[in-house]
């Protein structure tokens, strides 16, 4: 395999992410014709097709999907390097691609885009919304360089290897009710789960909707999910028609306008919610995604009127 060399490997990677010739030679910045022609001389020096044709696109063969998922391992290997090399040589220059999950797109993104603009204004920071697990896979994809998740306490997730995971902070969850609930009132004591096991509920994403039937549990109920959605605003006016309640985070509450029909309280058990950036083992070499990385790093809970779980 020693005819083997980068700019193949770029090539490889870019079909696997665009699904076409032409995508992938638009991506790179080449003519379709010699994408083309180059990947015909890779097959012949390496003895095996990478392509096989789909109706109007093409689809990677075994040997092809190889190659694009050592690429992602060797251009970041490469991209390191480099990003070393320009930092010693003073370029102010690069770009960071970063994944998170839609209430981070409202609080975190924001900051961290004020944040490297201030800071690192030669360095373009890219974004994409995405769910935990899409965002992880997107990482390992070499889709984006970062990724922001988030994990509840006992849920049993945890990132595989070839990742590495930073916790930025934890929070608490509370519960959402209407207004005219009972259990809305005056008092401020944390509200028992128990006594919303009749009540109807309204869920979240597939991770939120998991951690909610565990503490449910916990609290000796199966709730009664009659509605999901992981848009918080979607939530709060549910709750707030008197659809149902829930349980969210207190991040997504941050940037939040609560409606005049809905009380917020906090609830036993309690259940805790931690935020992670998750890089490419050796990623954070790269000068770009390390001061990305350390300007998300610098972001506190107590920015967000959070107080530490």
């Amino acid at each position: 395999m020693s005819d083997l060399d980068l700019h193949s490997l770029r090539i490889v990677r870019a079909i696997a992410d665009t699904g076409s010739i032409t995508a992938a030679a638009r991506a790179l910045g080449f003519s379709q014709p010699a994408v083309s022609q180059h990947l015909q001389r890779v097959e012949i020096r390496l003895g095996v097709p990478l392509i096989t044709r789909v109706g109007r696109g093409v689809r990677l063969t075994e040997a092809g999907a190889v190659l694009a998922r050592h690429a992602v391992t060797v251009t970041t290997a490469l991209d390191a390097a480099s990003g070393e090399l320009a930092e010693l040589a003073g370029l102010q220059s690069g770009s960071v691609r970063v994944a998170a999950f839609p209430t981070a797109s409202s609080t975190l993104v924001p900051r961290l885009f004020a944040a490297m603009r201030e800071r690192h204004p030669g360095i373009t920071v890219g974004y994409v919304e995405a769910e935990p697990p899409e965002a992880e896979t997107l990482l390992r994809d070499g889709a984006v360089d970062l990724a922001i998740t988030f994990s509840y306490a006992g849920d049993g997730s945890s990132v595989g290897t070839g990742l590495t995971s930073t916790t930025l902070f934890t929070e608490r969850t509370v519960v959402v009710l209407p207004a005219t609930h009972a259990l809305a009132g005056a008092s401020t004591a944390p509200v028992d789960l128990a006594d919303l096991a009749a009540e109807r509920w309204i869920a979240g994403c597939p991770r939120c909707r998991g951690h909610l039937l565990t503490v449910c549990a916990t609290a000796g109920f199966e709730p009664a999910i009659s509605l999901e959605t992981d848009n918080a605003a979607a939530v709060l006016s549910m709750v707030a028609s008197g659809l149902g309640v829930a349980m969210l985070p207190r991040l997504a509450l941050a940037t939040a306008t609560i409606p005049a029909g809905v009380v917020i309280r906090e609830h036993t058990p309690e259940s805790i919610r931690s935020i992670h950036l998750l890089t490419n083992d050796g990623g954070r070499r790269v000068p770009s995604i390390a001061a990305t990385s350390a300007a998300l790093a610098a972001l506190d809970g107590a920015d967000f009127g959070l107080d530490h779980a």
